[in-house]
């Protein structure tokens, strides 16, 4: 896996790579990268303090193991993109996090599909698993943004890749705010106030004359 690496005060790993950078026109693919790495440090933090936590001071029980694998699914993707095109990036916590990125995809994946948290159906409706699902946990969204988080127990990944899910979607939409003050009025989210080719392609074939 490529991309940035860094290690967190705590001294766990955490290694960020995006697939797809929805975000160009205000920032960069190192720009993301940074962004990844900030909301992964604070998710290293805190699945350090609730490893390291006794069980009877930890709220959501002692986390069972010091990393965790993220995925996060682009929410600015059409629901005609196939999931493996649709992540956004990862973000592995802890020398062995990568190893359980494939479980955090099946939930997100998963969410994405159904509309609905992973653990619907493997809880409620396993006839939505289908050959290749994942029968262990939940996954979370939060203002469109999907993410699916594996490692610890099926409560603690979702609260963790809820927290995850909301510190992305405010640093994305702090970053919006200041690239709006910065570049004035305008009408479209680009560098020259012109739509995307998609939204021209919509409307090109008519003709008004």
């Amino acid at each position: 896996m490529t991309g940035v690496g860094t290690v967190s005060p705590e001294g766990l790993k955490v290694h960020v790579a995006h697939r797809r950078n929805p975000y160009r026109y205000m920032l960069t693919d190192n720009q993301l990268d940074a962004l990844l790495v900030e909301v992964g440090l604070r998710r290293a933090a805190s699945v350090w303090k609730h490893h390291t936590t006794e069980e009877r001071q930890a709220p959501r029980g002692a986390y069972p193991r010091p990393l965790m694998g993220f995925v996060l699914m682009d929410a600015t993707a059409g629901n005609w993109t196939p999931n493996e095109d649709a992540v956004l990036g990862v973000i592995a916590i802890g020398d062995s996090g990568h190893a359980f990125l494939p479980n955090a995809a099946a939930k997100a994946g998963a969410h994405r599909r159904l509309g609905r948290n992973n653990g619907e159906a493997v809880h409620v409706d396993p006839h939505l698993l289908g050959t290749g699902g994942f029968r262990y946990g939940h996954s979370a969204e939060v203002r469109g943004q999907i993410v699916g988080a594996s490692s610890q127990s099926t409560d603690q990944d979702l609260y963790e890749a809820a927290r995850l899910a909301t510190d992305f979607v405010d640093a994305v939409n702090d970053r919006h705010l200041v690239w709006e003050q910065q570049h004035g009025p305008g009408d479209w989210a680009s560098a020259d106030d012109k739509p995307a080719l998609e939204y021209r392609a919509m409307t090109d074939w008519f003709d008004p004359h």
